[in-house]
Parts: C-alpha cells; structure tokens; sequence
C-alpha cells in the first residue's frame, strides 16, 4: 500500500500528462476501495469506489476539457515547494511514531470505543448496521459538518463557474458519446435499475452497506451518464438546474431541522431520543430523515458540479468555434 502510495506521488508529481494524473487517482481509488473490502469495511469501500474512482473522475475529466490536457511549463522553479512538501511529509510520519500499532488490541479505540459501539448499538440504536449507527446517530454532528461542507463546494463552483443568465442554450456541451448507438440504448437500460438500486441504498442503509452518502452518489451517476451520452441539454429538459440547485438547500435544511426539532422537544442538538416517546423509535425516526437529507444532498451536489462544469465546457466551445 505505502509503495503504491508512493508511485502515485512521484507519478503526479513529474507527468505532464494531465489525464495520465487523473487516471492514475481513480484506479488507486479503486484499488484503495478493494483494500477496505478485504477489511470488511464494504461501507467505506462503496463510498470510495463510488465517489473517488466514479464521480471525482468524471469531474477532473470534466475540468481537463476546460484546461487542456497537458501542463503548462513552469514559470518558476518549484524547488521551494518540494521542500515544504516533503518536509511536511517527514513530519506527519513522525507523528505517526506515537500512535498504537495496527491492531493493537489495547489501543484506547478498542478498549473504550468500539467495545461502546459493538455492545450498547442493539440497544441504543436497534439497527443491524453498525456503520449507519455510529455515521447517523453517534457520530451526527461529524456527519453534518460533511454535508456542510458538500454543500459549501456546490456553492463554491456556483460562484466561480456559473453562466451569466440569458446565454444561449446551444453553447451547452454536446454529447461526446451521440454517434455511439450502442453506448446509447445500453445507457437507456442501465440508467433506470441504476436509480432504482441508489433507492434502495438509501432506504437500506439500517440493514446493510449503504446510506445517504452512497445513494446520493449512484442516483447522481445516473444523470450524468445521461449528461454524457445524450447531452447536457437533453438532460436538462428532464431535470431542472434551478430546482436542484433548491434541493442541495433543502437536504441540509433537513438534516439541521432534525437537531432543531430535538431541542424543541427538550432533548440536545441531533439528540433522537426527543423525537418520539420511546428511544429506539425516535432513533430510528432521526437516521431516516437525515439520512434523506444526506442522500438529497449529495446526489444534487454532484449533479450540480457536473452540470456547471459541463455548461462551461460548452461555452468555452462555442466560443472557440
């Protein structure tokens, strides 16, 4: 793993090649995701493989067609910056010195917290998913400040990308996969189960891998391999921009007015317990509703990343032709 770590640094940091760099981060992306499979955390590895070697992909790949696909040649030497790097490296795997072994079953996170986790979840929480408990409910504020943050990227992207309104709709990109008959009647079939299996991610969560980070990000796959074999136009016509851009709003909104709805009830921010009369209740009632805020969220921050990106891609085309 530390090796290849190590050539994918040294990798991303001498090709000039662009899109070798982005195809490099997504297969270790998947590589990592296969890593945490054969450690049982299917959970973290559906993010990975969803989100870094699916969605992050499509987006630098998405971005290299606005920036080119080479490096520009350099207007200063960066010996300065390689020093910082790796000295700032040395100094993070130093740190590293103090920390418990791998494993060590003594380490404080098995002795106090996980042992907490595995023993008090059936009868604090009552779901089987460990995973979803500890995301949703033990560690919700944690879960909140990430789905800020999703949301604080959408903004940002919307502040540096977003088109002035009243541009034409034929500077949208086309779709680079339109003459490819095949790729397109495959993507008619697959695009349906595609979103109907993110449905049943987000409401299978308790029970099994899966959640509102996960769900968000297939049934956003889903409209950008739309966006990609018939064009962002099209897509458009079936989606609303405006109305998405309301619903990545609206997913935090939830997910904030669970906290707000448990202080009115007497109990602490995001405390479930508050939210009905018997505990496992209220925290079964908390999970689902956040965790719809979680999956609309993300699902519409993907869709709105990639659609700005891709409507910039089409302006910077039809300014050029």
């Amino acid at each position: 793993m530390l090796a290849l770590l190590t050539l994918t640094a040294l990798s991303l940091a001498f090709t000039k090649d662009l899109f070798a760099s982005v195809m490099l981060m997504g297969v270790y992306s998947l590589l990592s995701a296969s890593f945490f499979v054969l450690m049982d955390a299917v959970d973290v590895a559906f993010t990975e493989a969803a989100v870094g070697a699916g969605i992050s992909t499509i987006l630098m790949l998405t971005v290299l067609a606005m920036a080119g696909r080479f490096e520009n040649r350099a207007l200063h030497h960066p010996r300065i910056a390689l020093f910082v790097v790796i000295g700032t490296g040395i100094m993070l795997v130093y740190g590293t010195f103090d920390m418990p072994a791998f494993g060590d079953a003594n380490a404080p996170v098995q002795t106090h917290v996980a042992p907490h986790y595995i023993q008090q979840s059936a009868d604090e929480i009552d779901i089987p998913n460990i995973v979803t408990s500890v995301l949703a409910s033990y560690r919700g504020f944690d879960t909140f400040g990430e789905v800020v943050v999703v949301f604080a990227a959408v903004i940002g992207v919307l502040a540096l990308l977003e088109m002035k309104s009243g541009e034409a709709s034929n500077e949208l990109a086309p779709a680079p996969m339109y003459q490819h008959k095949i790729l397109r009647i495959v993507g008619k079939i697959l695009i349906p189960p595609i979103m109907l299996f993110a449905l049943y991610v987000q409401f299978h969560g308790e029970y099994g891998p899966g959640g509102g980070f996960q769900a968000g990000v297939i049934f956003s796959a889903a409209i950008i391999l739309h966006a990609i074999l018939f064009g962002v136009e099209k897509t458009q016509k079936a989606i609303s921009l405006p109305i998405v851009k309301i619903l990545a709003a609206l997913g935090v909104l939830i997910y904030g007015s669970v906290g707000i709805v448990a202080m009115l009830n007497g109990g602490n921010f995001l405390d479930y317990n508050a939210l009905a009369e018997n505990d496992i209740t209220g925290q079964h009632v908390g999970i689902i509703v956040i965790e719809l805020g979680v999956g609309i969220t993300v699902a519409t921050a993907m869709m709105v990343i990639f659609l700005t990106f891709a409507r910039r891609v089409g302006k910077a085309n039809g300014e050029t032709a």
